[in-house]
């Protein structure tokens, strides 16, 4: 290790999110961040790492060389981290992740939020992002631990390639006039198809998306384009698919909060997939979360000025709301949208609200490990008996009832 420098610590780095297609850090002693190659990056609830990459050196350097830490922080983040030492002495880590070591922690995600008095109104974001990461099986991230050891264990050593020479196909000029003639058939009814899929997504059509995907041979199999690469053809493909989908669901009227959201996630997911068939499968998964977003989220349907007040109510849900706050964000008459909201929505505002705060309620009931109490708290009542007596208006039955029923 004597010879060893930063260099080799940034070209482990770079072999490894190319290999392993996951995030990785080269940390110093002090857990500053001396390079970095970040495909998930952490949304601004999560980002303090700093005082983590301390603790991780922490453990290292009170171990002998060849250790490695499998660390998992509050919010269930996995990361893989080996040491780096230089003259016998420690200089720093080397760090993968986030990963999930439990598919669990997506249906933790609500606990999560509770338990760190994160806002509710972040949860989709939060569960898009948790939904992109790796996971591991235990096998897998001990593998991955000792790789990092070996890696970290001794100075970069560069390498050489060998390779052979590609032999190209003699072009038959009659066959290629009529593959010309053919192409341009596929070019125009793909067209076609894209147009109808991208109206479907943007009103949310669940049915007519899979009736298009089991009708419409080749909708979602690009393999032709590269024909020495099929799998990197699919994958370039799937995000202009990816891309296309978040305009559907912009012109259906998603806020670009969550359009950001999702389309980040299914763009790692998309390049991580390592075969035709299942990146066939995430590509239907995609389609119909976009329609999935879209029944929940769009707001395309009402005039920019309710849309806008929709949005804010939305993405502050577990926020103290009333009609002045929402206007003033908004830069509007509260009397005039009050009128224009009842007008577009046949409700009122405070209607609209509380019939959100309970489904998202409903959500956190299922769950059944929170007290009733800091549900209602979660997302923005600060009575609980009011709580109670709202949500049995809109459903029927008390909190406790609820959560009884939907666990039998």
């Amino acid at each position: 290790m004597e010879k060893w420098n930063e260099q080799d610590g940034i070209k482990i780095i770079q072999m490894l999110s190319s290999t392993t297609k996951m995030d990785a850090r080269f940390i110093d002693r002090d857990g500053k961040v001396l390079f970095q190659l970040i495909s998930h990056p952490l949304p601004p609830l999560l980002d303090n790492l700093e005082n983590e990459y301390k603790h991780i050196n922490q453990v290292l350097s009170a171990k002998p060389s060849n250790y490695y830490f499998h660390y998992i922080n509050i919010y269930g983040l996995d990361y893989m981290a080996a040491g780096i030492w230089k003259n016998a002495s420690f200089f720093g880590s080397v760090v993968l992740g986030p990963f999930i070591s439990s598919m669990s922690i997506i249906d933790r995600i609500k606990d999560i939020i509770s338990r760190n008095n994160l806002p509710v109104g972040e949860r989709k974001q939060l569960e898009q992002f948790y939904q992109s990461l790796p996971v591991l099986s235990e096998l897998e991230y001990k593998h991955l631990g000792e790789l990092l050891v070996n890696l970290c264990g001794h100075t970069y050593i560069s390498s050489e390639l060998v390779s052979s020479e590609t032999l190209l196909p003699l072009l038959n000029q009659d066959h290629l006039k009529v593959s010309i003639e053919e192409n341009k058939d596929i070019i125009e009814r793909r067209y076609k198809n894209q147009n109808e899929l991208m109206d479907a997504i943007a009103s949310g059509d669940k049915a007519a998306v899979n009736h298009l995907i089991r009708t419409i041979s080749g909708i979602i199999e690009f393999s032709d384009r590269i024909p020495e690469s099929p799998i990197r053809s699919s994958k370039n493909m799937g995000f202009v698919l990816n891309t296309l989908c978040r305009m559907a669901a912009e012109k259906g009227g998603v806020h670009p909060v969550y359009l950001h959201t999702i389309s980040e996630r299914f763009a790692i997911l998309i390049e991580r997939t390592a075969n035709i068939p299942n990146l066939n499968k995430l590509v239907i998964l995609m389609l119909n979360e976009y329609c999935d977003l879209v029944n929940t989220y769009a707001t395309g349907r009402y005039s920019p000025i309710v849309k806008k007040a929709v949005d804010y109510i939305m993405l502050n849900l577990g926020n103290h709301l009333t009609l002045n706050r929402i206007a003033g964000e908004i830069h509007i008459n509260p009397s005039y949208l009050s009128r224009k909201f009842k007008e577009e929505t046949e409700i009122n505002i405070s209607e609209f609200i509380n019939q959100k705060r309970v489904d998202e309620a409903k959500l956190y009931l299922r769950r059944g490990n929170i007290s009733i109490t800091d549900i209602a708290h979660l997302v923005g009542f600060n009575d609980l008996n009011y709580f109670s007596k709202v949500f049995k208006k809109y459903t029927a039955v008390t909190p406790s009832q609820y959560s009884r029923i939907t666990k039998r």
